[in-house]
């Protein structure tokens, strides 16, 4: 039998191929912890950017034309009419209607305004029972102080309600029985709307309106409670923004 016999040398030397001591480039992982470095560096910019727009979005509002901290309206067309009165045969009639009010605003929602008009006599047809005559009405001066509820929006057309109390002065007309200036008690409810372009601007606003009964009043105007419509058209300038 024979042996196979193997001569283990301790210097040779194994041929290892070229590129077995070449430098090799680890390649990164990504960990758990800067993924999550990453996400939060993700979620501060949205968060960055939604609190630009947004702030961008509320200057635009802000920054839409809307009633001044003081504002004063100039009327110069309007008319006021006072339903009749049959139960003391107090006919209706109409006034052409203008004046000026001037409003304090607390903020863009709620303000005060006082108010003067005048509603000056025109030459219409009366009638007194079964009567009618042609006869020029007297002229009459309101005056009111009103709270001033605004629409909350951020457009320069705004809405508006409005109400408050005042007094109503009905000048002599002695050929109506109206031998002295007569002053009543008034409410009035109403609204309207407002236009704003800069300091300027245009408003329609309606009133209804309440007057108190005198007993001492003249038969034309004042024995009974008398209701009334007031309209007009207004010329707006805010005088302090």
């Amino acid at each position: 039998m024979r042996w196979l016999a193997v001569t283990l040398t301790m210097d040779a030397e194994i041929a290892l191929l070229p590129d077995c001591f070449a430098p090799r480039r680890r390649a990164k992982v990504w960990t758990f912890e800067e993924g999550t470095d990453m996400t939060r560096w993700i979620a501060v910019l949205l968060v960055a950017g939604v609190g630009i727009v947004g702030s961008n979005r509320a200057d635009a509002q802000e920054a839409a034309p809307g009633p001044g901290r003081v504002e004063v309206s100039i009327i110069p067309a309007g008319g006021v009419f006072f339903t009749e009165r049959t139960e003391t045969n107090e006919p209706s009639f109409g006034n052409y209607d203008l004046g000026g009010a001037v409003a304090v605003n607390f903020n863009r929602y709620v303000g005060v305004e006082g108010e003067v008009s005048g509603a000056l006599g025109i030459a219409q047809d009366l009638q007194f029972g079964g009567l009618t005559s042609n006869l020029k009405t007297p002229d009459i001066l309101n005056y009111s102080g009103n709270v001033v509820v605004s629409a909350a929006n951020h457009s320069s057309v705004t809405p508006y309600v409005t109400g408050g109390v005042g007094g109503l002065s009905l000048f002599e007309k002695a050929g109506l029985g109206i031998n002295d200036t007569e002053t009543f008690l008034t409410g009035n409810v109403g609204g309207g709307v407002k236009w704003y372009a800069g300091r300027w601007g245009v408003r329609g606003d309606y009133r209804f309106v309440g007057v108190q009964s005198k007993d001492d009043a003249p038969s034309f105007f004042g024995r009974d409670t008398r209701y009334g419509h007031r309209v007009y058209g207004a010329v707006i300038l805010n005088v302090v923004q």
